[in-house]
Parts: structure tokens; sequence; C-alpha cells
């Protein structure tokens, strides 16, 4: 059976390393290869630790062990991380797995597919540069995917725009701003070589003008130059809870992988986990040569912890508690609450699921409402086990 990989991001690269490993004839198409990409970039602990080769390859990367949340109100929670996130540059990062994908066996061919046609058993795949042949399609060309009856569908409602800038300095920490009416956030991830500020929100709740002003303005209060810097604007899948019944993962003569199937946490927007273990999941089908399970194995090992998520981060972002924005509350039960920061920390690290969520808030209620309880006697202001430094 000869494989064709539609797209060479995280997903493609590492669908098309395990399948070629396995013996199968294996090609991978992408326009541009390993190319920057200024959002996204970040490995959680959950992904270091189902693939720990990310952490133990010598290419540049950063270790993170700060992080700082910011409340609308500028209330401010810092943590110092328990496991640390990793974060490339997204050309680093594709570069790698492109690599290892060709050193298992797999055919790179720098051709972007804009079309796919079934013909008997098979494909006949329309590039810029030529036509290709293929008996089975792995779609990986991200949420902007040109083959329309291929992959998720992506509706308004199930979109988060991703935009910001590409800024020659340097910081610590990472910092996530939330604001007020909006369904997303502003962040600082530092690379090995400059930061990453952008902010992310639904399509839905504001225009990619209005989302530009904002990230700007927080840039300008805080010193941080545009001038120099390099803009960006990307596209993430982030379905609502009603798209996942409808949610296209497989068909006949093809399997969809990380953002082309729709498989981004919706809270966070953190995508790379996914990419990898849907494409570890369809290469496992491959192998054993059960593609037809490859949609109920998504379904159970990912899409009912996503779908849930979903469902979280409508009322994370919109909803109240306790007469304020939920995520000011969260801010400042991390400040008072060892016990919650425990939780978003695990949270943030991925390996708190949304499917045990509830469970576990219910569980530590006891403890929370104690610790910031005594916090509050003792007059303390806040918890703060470091101090931040300017990133300018």
């Amino acid at each position: 059976m000869k494989i064709a990989v539609l797209g060479g991001g995280p997903a493609g690269s590492f669908a098309a390393e395990l399948i070629a490993g396995a013996g199968y004839p294996v090609a991978v198409y992408d326009e541009k290869l390993a190319w920057e990409k200024p959002c996204g970039g970040g490995l959680t602990a959950k992904a270091l630790e189902r693939y720990p080769f990310l952490a133990a390859d010598g290419t540049p990367k950063r270790f993170i062990e700060r992080a700082v949340l910011v409340a609308s109100n500028g209330a401010r929670a810092c943590m110092r991380l328990r496991q640390p996130l990793v974060i490339y540059s997204r050309k680093v990062l594709n570069g790698l797995l492109l690599d290892r994908a060709a050193r298992a066996g797999a055919a790179v061919v720098q051709d972007r597919v804009t079309g796919a046609e079934r013909r008997d058993h098979g494909w006949r795949l329309e590039g810029k540069q030529g036509h290709y042949q293929a008996d089975f399609c792995v779609v990986a060309t991200g949420a902007r995917n040109p083959l329309r009856r291929l992959g998720t569908e992506i509706q308004p409602r199930d979109a988060y725009v991703a935009l910001g800038y590409y800024v020659p300095r340097q910081q610590e920490h990472i910092e996530i701003q939330f604001l007020e009416r909006l369904e997303g956030y502003i962040w600082v991830f530092p690379r090995t070589d400059h930061l990453s500020v952008g902010i992310c929100g639904r399509i839905d709740s504001e225009g990619t003008p209005s989302l530009r002003r904002r990230v700007e303005l927080y840039m300008a209060e805080r010193g941080i130059p545009i001038e120099g810097s390099t803009f960006f604007c990307h596209l993430l899948p982030s379905l609502a809870p009603e798209s996942f019944d409808q949610n296209r993962v497989a068909g006949d003569g093809w399997a969809a992988v990380g953002d082309a199937a729709g498989l981004v946490d919706p809270l966070t927007g953190e995508g790379i986990y996914y990419a990898l273990r849907s494409a570890d999941l369809l290469a496992s089908c491959v192998r054993e040569g059960c593609v037809g399970e490859y949609s109920s194995r998504v379904q159970a090992d990912i899409m009912e912890d996503l779908r849930l998520g979903a469902v979280i981060s409508r009322q994370f972002y919109r909803d109240n508690f306790l007469l304020g924005p939920v995520t000011t509350r969260m801010v400042q039960f991390c400040r008072r609450s060892p016990a919650f920061e425990r939780l978003m920390q695990d949270l943030i690290a991925g390996t708190q699921d949304y499917l045990g969520l509830k469970a576990r808030l219910l569980r530590q209620i006891p403890v929370t409402i104690w610790e910031i309880a005594t916090s509050c006697w003792r007059s303390r202001d806040s918890h703060e086990p470091f101090q931040v430094s300017s990133p300018v």
C-alpha cells in the first residue's frame, strides 16, 4: 500500500516516520517543508512524557520553568512549574520531525497537493509541480485545508484566530494575559532567539482588526517594541461542543491527523500533543491492518476529552463566579491556594484531563477554601515564589 502524507508539519511528519518505519512506502508532500511559524511551538509535559525524544534531542529549544497568569483586573499569579515546558522554534521542530521521517525511509517532496481525486481504490493527487498516485492519503494539511471533502470542515464557530508578532527580545518566563469579553488570551512565549507575542480569540466573537489592536495595546503598555517585529496571523481549530458529532477524521481511503482533524485543545489552543498522538494512533492502525478502527480510537483517546474541554472552555471564558469573571477568580485562587495552583499547573502540563477535572475539583474544594481563608486571615497579599523581570 503506497501512502501519501499531505502536509509536513508535526502530525504529517510523525505519521510518515512511524508508517515508513513499519515498512510501507510513504511520501510526504509539503510546499514549505521546515518553516517558521511564530505562534505555537510549546510542548507540554504530557507530550514529553509520551515522546521523550523531543526533550532529549540536541536541537535548540527552551526549557521554561516559570509562568505568570494575569487577570483582566491586573491580579497576577506567578508559578514555578513543577513540570517545565519545552518551547521550540517551529522551523526547528518541523525540521527535526521531517528529518526523522526521511531517516525512517519516507520520501520528502517539496510540493503542495491542491486536489485529490478518488479513482477505483486509489488516489490521483494534483500538486503545483506535478501529479502523484497513492493508495491511501494521510491528511495533515492543517486548519487551512484545501481538500474540503477530506478532514474536518471548520465553521466560524469552530476556529480561533492567532495573531501577533515575532519580537527580537528575550525573557525567562511565559505570560498569559486574560482580557474582558474575550474568549481567548494574550501570550508571551520565549523562543530560543526571540519572543512570540500574540493573541488568540474565537473569530465569531471578535474580528481580526480588533484582536490586533488589543495585542498592540498590550505590547505598548509593557514597552515591547512593534517596530522591527514581524507580524503573523494563523487559523487554529477550536471545535464547538456541538461540532464534535459531525467531525470527520476518516473516510474511504483517507484519514486526517492533527489540526486537519480538528484535534486542538479548545481551552488552551495547544495542538502539538494531539498532532503527535493522532499520528501515532493512525500509524498503529496501519501497522495492525485495521485502518477502519482509526475513528473509534481517536474518539476514545482524544475526542471525548476535547468535547468536554469545549464545554468547559465556554464556561471558563464567558461565565462569572462569585461576582467576577471565572478567569479572574482562577488567578486569585492560584495566588492564595497551593492546592488550586497545583491543579492549574497540571492543566498547563496537560497531565490533568478534562474528563477527570470535575471530580478533582470536588475533592479539593474543602482544602482550597481552607487555604484561601487562612491566606486572607493572615492578610497575605500574594503567593509569589519568584520575582518577574521585565521582558525588555
